[in-house]
């Protein structure tokens, strides 16, 4: 029975073995290959998904930078236009005032110049007047120191002595 045994687990074994190479056959033509085709295919998809997204890092921090250099020109512009815009606000104030005072000048030298015309006019008049008083005042004299051809005389020599000829 121990020689049944032996030849039933040798059989057994016999065709277990050549069941398990049969499969494995059959298993390297028909399943291996598709099996490392797929396995070949997802690492490579793998892989190219990972270039992938290290090419999309890289264009991101390229971007990031670009984004930055774009920001600080803006940045430096900004300040560059504020500078400019508060120089030129400083100018327009300077302008102004330097526009106000020579008008306030203007104006100055025009009152100045109307109050020596009025000056110069009350002097005319006041000096007129001045004649015109005299003139009456010598009138009166006269009339009352030439009334008589003696005193006339006398005067006239007077003013022929004091004349100078």
């Amino acid at each position: 029975m121990e020689k049944l045994i032996n030849e039933f687990s040798f059989g057994l074994f016999f065709w277990q073995s050549l069941i398990f190479i049969g499969l494995i056959l059959l298993l390297r033509k028909f399943a291996w290959k598709p099996i490392l085709d797929a396995v070949n295919e997802r690492e490579t998809s793998i892989k190219d998904a990972i270039n992938a997204a290290k090419e999309a890092k890289k264009e991101i921090a390229t971007i990031k930078e670009d984004n930055q250099k774009v920001l600080k020109e803006a940045r430096a512009e900004r300040e560059s236009l504020l500078k400019k815009a508060r120089s030129e606000g400083a100018n327009i104030v300077t302008q102004a005032k330097d526009e106000a005072k020579a008008e306030a000048d203007k104006i100055i030298a025009q009152a100045q110049e109307s109050i020596q015309n009025e000056k110069r006019a009350a002097l005319i008049e006041l000096k007129n007047q001045v004649a015109q008083i005299s003139l009456d005042i010598a009138e009166k004299v006269i009339d009352s120191e030439l009334e008589s051809k003696e005193k006339q005389s006398k005067l006239v020599n007077q003013f022929i002595k004091d004349a100078p000829l």
